[in-house]
């Protein structure tokens, strides 16, 4: 079979931070191997050294046998390496031909081949499984299908080495099977699959071979066959399996927040409105759980709540109180907090210290306003709390987000805005890319907070975070509510099917 990748001994340091310190991976030809390991371990840094996008400090790197030193991701393309990140970068504008071919067109003398590249984009989908309309918009596409086109730019390019950073993060559990069965076409065929994930019941199902990063190093591998989920989750942080608890205080019957026939004109490329006559109510001590695929109203829903959209028709009422002439500063101020769909685009200043990343929004509350000026040292001092109380891993608040990995920058946008003393909370994908252990806390706080009154909104592509944290669930569906369940009695199976559109009979 031989290696396909060998990583040994990399070091990668940041100031005031050791990323990777003795990382060793060995990834055998053909299979599937699944890096996991919590937020900040040095998973993202390896890959990223390993896709030429950052060179080691110490360390080597030998793809099929062979030494190699990465100066670019063309360097790592060259060599039959690519990667599928976490966030899709796909012009929704172009068909699946032109966003795959963008960038290394087929043709001559400055002209493009279009055929061409339909028909080897045919032969790549039909071989390996990745069942996809070369034709199509990207904007008429789901999230699998989208998941597909960003697979098969890759082997577009000949890489036979695909690193797949948190695939499954957005995919409901129909869409995840049609995945993994892509993926083992994909190894069937001679492809090395690097699967980076969180979901550790995921890692079991598909991976050939684990290994397991902690704080920057590598602390073990291990065989699906040998271990359990709570094997994995002791290795990586010491603990269990995080599983969300039964409520067991009562809902209040005060109406927190109220959305009352709430649609947005503006159209999809396919004809239907955004968003259509949704009504909701959320009441002191409920989480209300939103399901659906993404790009179903979901994101209108949310504009709408925070006032970054204006509605078309409706009304949003917030503790009894119309929200129609307040500014998205306003709405914060009367109680609303917000964790956004995607925290690099709109909750975070990246080249700033997290003691200015922890007032936005909030700069002028009499928390951090002194007059008319900034209290940096009240910034500080509620960083450092949160930093603490959410194990935020990085050197202090003076530190740039940039900085931060992905869930810890997550872990800081989640203390930030529980630590305002909202009365309403809408959070997004509060977890995406958190690992076991500060998920489990990001959990207990939203209890917590759901038992001392505080009203949640609660999107989220987490199917077993929804059953577990909602009282009332709903599904958005081509931007309407089609269905209300009871958590208690729903399965993710028969949720995904709501969500897909295979159910209906739960108005």
């Amino acid at each position: 079979m031989g290696t396909a990748i060998e990583l040994r001994d990399i070091v990668k340091r940041f100031p005031g931070v050791v990323a990777n310190d003795g990382v060793n991976v060995k990834v055998e030809t053909g299979t599937i191997h699944a890096l996991i390991g919590e937020n900040g371990a040095g998973k993202s840094t390896v890959m990223k050294i390993l896709y030429g996008a950052q060179p080691p400090d110490e360390g080597t790197i030998a793809v099929n046998g062979t030494d190699v030193h990465f100066k670019s991701p063309k360097d790592a393309i060259d060599r039959g390496i690519g990667m599928v990140f976490q966030h899709f970068m796909l012009a929704e504008n172009l068909t699946v031909w032109e966003n795959v071919v963008l960038g290394s067109e087929p043709g001559k003398r400055g002209r493009l081949d279009a055929k061409q590249a339909i028909a080897t984009l045919r032969s790549l989908s039909e071989k390996n499984g990745l069942d996809v309309d070369p034709t199509a918009y990207i904007s008429e596409l789901g999230v699998g299908e989208r998941q597909r086109v960003e697979i098969l730019k890759v082997l577009y390019r000949g890489a036979k080495i695909i690193i797949l950073d948190e695939p499954t993060a957005v995919l409901v559990p129909q869409e995840v099977n049609e995945l993994f069965v892509s993926l083992r076409e994909l190894t069937a065929s001679g492809a090395t699959i690097i699967f980076i994930s969180h979901k550790l019941d995921e890692v079991l199902a598909i991976a050939d071979d684990i290994t397991v990063l902690r704080a920057g190093k590598t602390v073990g591998t291990a065989k699906p066959s040998e271990v359990t989920a709570r094997d994995l989750a002791e290795m990586m942080v010491g603990s269990e399996l995080p599983v969300p608890a039964p409520r067991t205080t009562p809902i209040s019957d005060d109406v927190a927040l109220e959305v009352l026939g709430l649609s947005v004109a503006s159209h999809t490329p396919g004809g239907r409105p955004r968003l259509s006559d949704v009504s909701l109510s959320v009441r002191r001590g409920e989480i209300v759980g939103i399901a659906g695929v993404e790009g179903n109203g979901q994101t209108e829903l949310l504009e709408a709540l925070v006032g970054t959209l204006s509605p078309s028709a409706g009304t949003i009422t917030l503790e009894g109180r119309s929200m129609a002439d307040l500014s998205t500063r306003e709405r914060r101020a009367q109680g609303l907090a917000y964790i956004a769909e995607d925290r690099q685009r709109d909750a975070l200043l990246l080249g700033a210290p997290l003691w200015e990343n922890v007032m936005l929004g909030y700069q002028a509350t009499e928390a951090f306003a002194n007059g008319v000026w900034v209290d940096r040292e009240a910034a500080r001092t509620r960083t450092e709390e949160i930093i603490e109380r959410y194990d935020v891993r990085t050197p202090g608040a003076d530190t740039s987000a940039v900085a931060l990995s992905g869930g810890n920058q997550q872990k800081l946008i989640v203390g930030r805005e529980m630590t305002s003393n909202p009365d309403v909370l809408v959070a997004a994908h509060p977890t995406r890319g958190i690992d076991v252990g500060a998920q489990a806390d990001i959990w207990d706080n939203l209890r917590q907070a759901r038992d001392s009154g505080l009203a949640v909104l609660l999107v989220s592509a987490d199917l077993e975070e929804l059953i577990g944290l909602s009282d009332t669930l709903l599904v958005m569906l081509r931007g309407e509510i089609v269905a209300r369940l009871d958590p208690k009695t729903i399965t993710k199976s028969d949720l995904g099917q709501y969500m897909t559109g295979a159910r209906k009979d739960v108005a």
